[in-house]
């Protein structure tokens, strides 16, 4: 078949249009004026130096195939280069690619080009087989996390040094985003065969950046690579990921100078991190979201057949809808976050070119959803648990929604606990209603399909519907934005109906750092870029 080329790579800069507002539209701008989207820091930067970075979270194993947190991914951003990744305007560009995909007429042909002498940080060749052996590894591992992001893909072949073809069962447009993040990420098959399942220990990739180091919820320590093919660019001589998960210890480290860059700083915080003369704020992110997730099918695991779940709100569409009325999303907004998200109740960014522009919030409606509670017939108030992280904010946010809920006649206790512990509940459906996220893609795709589609393993809520999953599957297969705009409309809306998750804002990112720093690249996904960074000159 002949090979076209995508233009773009299928996906163009986020912003073009402003989409999802108008009448009845619950969001509000992102942050204060005074905040910038992205660094523009163009100050010469001077050779050496140890950048200290803190970390909000301890990042699990350093192994793209299973690596499942954010944190991780702020690590992998300066030590394992992908295929592609994003730019500044979260169009895709090429990484360790060459050039665009060449996809075949029928969308189920996908060849990659590859960059011409690039070696990894332990010397070994770049090349078409390092590749397949990595994305190889990506889809067929019986551990990897990526066996759903690459699971149209069902042969990886080498067509010369330099080329690899993709053979997929079906078309799938998002495939480049995937290529865009771990599943993209290419391993130093000597490693590899060296650590086999053991490669997060020591990892080794191409970066600006290499391996050196881990003390395990203490720090991670990158030095800068010499085997790097663009080697001249970086100007930091290490790099020291430190663990503070207390975000004011975080805010108070950054103030003190024993960090220089606070990664996620709490929106509590941003303000007095603001204020300080020495340091700076940064926004980044927005393509995620966070939101409360209704147990309504997850009876024995996210992956299995979905079951019946005996709770007030899993049996009651009409109580879910009351539930989401006696919310007001601007307000939490302002009460727990300091106004510094972005209101919402869908998945997909505002400012998304797949935004349908019909897709609008419901405002807080409390005389409806007290109506709705009496038509129910279930007596008051009607007992919900709320399954919360144990952190401050979302102890804070669990106790707004239970205060909102309150007066429409629901009585919402709250349980915490630790971060990872909620994600189990959350996997297994041993919950009632749980507060979660999600760090968000770059595709929509990769907002939807693992998380409300029938057997994702991210749909914690159990729903299950054609007229969600049948749009999804058709949007992936579709090249055409505004058709796929369409189409996740219709699958957005049905969710919306069937409410097994309460979306209330996309998370907003924002970067503390010292103004001794400069050249930090800082996007929609969240994940500080160290390649030009370092100290001003």
């Amino acid at each position: 078949m002949r090979p076209r080329l995508v233009a773009a790579l299928a996906i163009l800069p986020l912003g073009l249009t402003a989409c999802g507002g108008g009448a009845g539209s619950s969001s509000t701008p992102a942050a204060p004026p005074s905040i910038a989207a992205a660094t523009a820091d163009n100050r010469p930067v001077k050779a050496g130096g140890t950048l200290n970075v803190a970390l909000n979270a301890d990042p699990d194993a350093l192994d793209p195939s299973i690596s499942t947190t954010l944190v991780g991914r702020e690590v992998f951003a300066n030590m394992c280069e992908k295929l592609y990744d994003i730019d500044a305007q979260a169009t895709l560009v090429p990484q360790l690619a060459a050039a665009p995909p060449e996809v075949s007429g029928d969308g189920k042909e996908v060849t990659i080009k590859l960059r011409e002498g690039v070696t990894f940080n332990d010397g070994t060749a770049f090349d078409a087989e390092a590749v397949k052996k990595s994305l190889d590894r990506h889809r067929t591992w019986e551990k990897s996390a990526r066996q759903a992001d690459l699971a149209a893909v069902s042969k990886v072949a080498v067509v010369d040094p330099t080329t690899v073809t993709l053979t997929l069962t079906r078309a799938f447009t998002p495939l480049t985003a995937q290529l865009a993040d771990r599943a993209g990420m290419i391993m130093s098959p000597k490693a590899l065969d060296a650590a086999g399942d053991n490669f997060g220990a020591s990892p080794v990739c191409v970066g600006p950046f290499k391996f050196a180091g881990r003390t395990s919820g203490s720090q991670i320590v990158l030095e800068k690579a010499a085997d790097y093919y663009d080697a001249a660019k970086v100007k930091l001589d290490k790099i020291v990921y430190k663990i503070i998960v207390d975000p004011n210890v975080r805010a108070a480290n950054l103030k003190s100078g024993d960090v220089q860059v606070g990664d996620q700083l709490a929106t509590t915080t941003v303000k007095g991190v603001q204020t300080d003369p020495n340091l700076t704020v940064v926004s980044g992110g927005g393509l995620g979201y966070y939101g409360i997730t209704i147990n309504t099918g997850n009876a024995d695991g996210s992956t299995e057949k979905p079951g019946t779940v005996n709770t007030a709100l899993a049996t009651s569409p009409q109580l879910r809808e009351a539930f989401e009325l006696a919310l007001d999303r601007d307000l939490i907004n302002k009460t727990v976050y300091n106004g510094l998200h972005e209101p919402d109740c869908f998945p997909v960014p505002l400012d998304s070119q797949f935004r349908a522009q019909d897709l609008t919030c419901p405002k807080r409606d409390l005389a409806k959803a007290k109506q709705l509670v009496q038509a129910s017939g279930v007596p008051t108030p009607i007992p919900v648990t709320l399954t919360s992280p144990n952190d401050a904010t979302n102890v804070r946010l669990a106790q707004v929604i239970q205060q909102m809920t309150k007066e429409a006649g629901f009585n919402v206790s709250v349980q915490t606990a630790e971060f990872v512990s909620t994600l189990e509940q959350g996997k297994s459906g041993k919950f009632d209603v749980l507060l979660n996220g999600w760090s968000g893609r770059v595709d929509p795709d990769g907002n939807l399909t693992n998380l409300v589609t029938t057997g994702g393993s991210n749909n914690y809520s159990g729903m299950s519907d054609p007229g969600i999953d049948d749009p999804i599957k058709q949007a992936a297969a579709e090249s055409d934005p505004a058709e796929r705009a369409e189409l996740y409309a219709s699958a957005m809306k049905k969710a919306a109906e069937i409410r097994g998750v309460l979306y209330l804002y996309h998370s907003k990112y924002y970067l503390g750092m010292s103004k001794t720093v400069a050249g930090v690249q800082y996007f929609k996904d969240g994940l500080p870029r160290f390649v030009t960074a370092g100290f001003a000159a």
